[in-house]
């Protein structure tokens, strides 16, 4: 993977808080109902980073790269992902 583990819970943390009502994501949010919250709990330091959260991070980060038919190419933040999904509409 080319997006640091700090850089994919940061993407995901702002994904389940600004899009989680999303018809689009809906299917998403379900099955990753313990990867996005947890996200926002280590985003805010509100939880510490372990093996087994960083495990749950980078299943749902696939996930997540999956269903938007993504490369993990080294991404900062998600609207740079919303950018390249777009372009390849």
């Amino acid at each position: 993977m080319n997006t640091p583990i700090e850089k994919q819970t940061e993407i995901l943390s702002e994904l389940w808080m600004d899009y989680r009502d999303e018809d689009y994501f809906q299917d998403f949010v379900s099955y990753a109902d313990i990867g996005l919250p947890l996200a926002y709990l280590l985003a805010n330091d509100i939880v510490t980073r372990n093996a087994e959260t960083d495990k749950f991070i980078e299943d749902t980060w696939e996930t997540f790269l999956n269903l938007v038919g993504l490369e993990d190419t080294g991404f900062e933040v998600l609207d740079e992902m919303f950018i390249n999904i777009v372009d390849k509409l």
